[in-house]
């Protein structure tokens, strides 16, 4: 089994902040929006989720690639990470379902990360100060690092579904007497593709800047806004696309980065969180029954509270028992409704997963 090499690497935050460690992953250079995931388990699924994309992941949990890695724990075809911060890092792994080490896995991606740092000193740092652009690198110091990490651009006006997007319509499910369901994918994971295609659902799924009308030629019985990474308020090709999908009084289902831009598309703002949510364990309150959902999170960018209560046209459905953020909405006259969080989880706990059953319900009494 093949170990890390302990190859000094530095890990260099926006205010200055640097710490020390050693290369893990692919040897070089590379930098993003640092944040961190509280999550104990799934870190392939998380690595693999292309939300993450333009950032760099710190893991709070203190022993990373324990279990190595294999390929039916992906959301997407590679890590779409920027880079990986852990504590201290196996390069050995024990389960025997495992297909390599989590270094190889890295090392054939092209990941770089860094390991040997004092990740309880960063979280602490981030949760302080925010979340902010940090550089991860073998190769470089000083001034050459400081360099490159102002080339890193902000996450704020930040478009990026376009980056992990399909290039070309695809088909998943039979096609059979189920419903037919299109998925805008503005960087959907391939977990929440299954659990529709478990309901009998044939999807399919079109790249981020496809048009209602391109999609509308399929005759689909409902509609899919996908979760996907960047900032949803620079995203107007998505929620001019929403907008006509409701004109059209079709049913709608988003999650996460979907939430955001059926906001947007009836006239509720988003903004850019303090450090964002990323986790197995957010509890939320469901409106409707009054029970609470432990949930998986990964969002830093959030439906304005505020202006959501204000709203004619949409009312809140789910809110975050620890921040009082909005995590779910639907619209009082329309057949679409969002949550910020993850039903499909993968990882995370399942609480929430009736809610794909109840969009093949507003399927079913839309067509009605």
């Amino acid at each position: 089994m093949k170990y890390p090499t302990r190859k000094k690497a530095t890990l260099l935050l926006e205010d200055g902040t640097t710490f020390t460690g050693y290369s893990i992953g692919k040897e070089g250079t590379s930098g993003g929006e640092i944040c961190f995931n509280t999550g104990m388990t799934g870190y392939q699924e998380i690595y693999t989720d292309p939300s993450y994309y333009g950032q760099i992941i710190v893991n709070t949990t203190s022993h990373i690639g324990n279990y190595g890695a294999m390929d039916a724990e992906v959301e997407s075809d590679a890590p779409t990470i920027k880079g990986l911060v852990v504590n201290d890092f196996s390069a050995i792994f024990s389960r025997t379902k495992a297909t390599e080490s989590l270094q190889a896995f890295l090392e054939k991606h092209n990941t770089v990360g860094i390991a040997g740092v004092d990740t309880r000193k960063i979280v602490r740092h981030i949760r302080t100060k925010g979340a902010m652009n940090a550089i991860i690198s073998s190769e470089l110091e000083g001034e050459a690092l400081q360099a490159e990490l102002d080339k890193v651009p902000s996450m704020v006006a930040l478009e990026l579904s376009t980056q992990v997007t399909t290039k070309e319509p695809y088909d998943l499910g039979e096609e059979n007497d189920g419903f037919k369901v299109a998925i805008l994918d503005l960087g959907i994971k391939k977990s929440i593709l299954k659990n529709l295609v478990q309901r009998g659902c044939h999807c399919r799924v079109f790249p981020a800047k496809t048009t209602f009308a391109e999609m509308e030629k399929w005759n689909p019985d409902g509609y899919f806004i996908s979760n996907g990474p960047g900032d949803p308020a620079v995203m107007d090709y998505a929620s001019n696309t929403v907008k006509e999908v409701l004109d059209a009084n079709k049913p709608l289902f988003g999650i996460c980065m979907g939430s955001q831009i059926l906001a947007l598309a009836v006239g509720v703002p988003t903004y850019k969180m303090h450090h964002g949510h990323r986790g197995l364990n957010h509890p939320v309150k469901n409106l409707n029954t009054g029970l609470s959902e432990v949930t998986s999170q990964n969002h830093g960018f959030a439906v304005d509270m505020e202006a959501l209560k204000k709203s004619d046209v949409a009312e809140l459905t789910h809110v975050d028992l620890n921040h009082d953020t909005v995590e779910g909405l639907r619209l009082k006259n329309k057949p679409a409704f969002a949550v910020q969080y993850h039903p499909e989880s993968s990882p995370g706990p399942n609480d929430s997963i009736y809610l794909f059953d109840d969009f093949i319900q507003l399927i079913k009494d839309n067509k009605k």
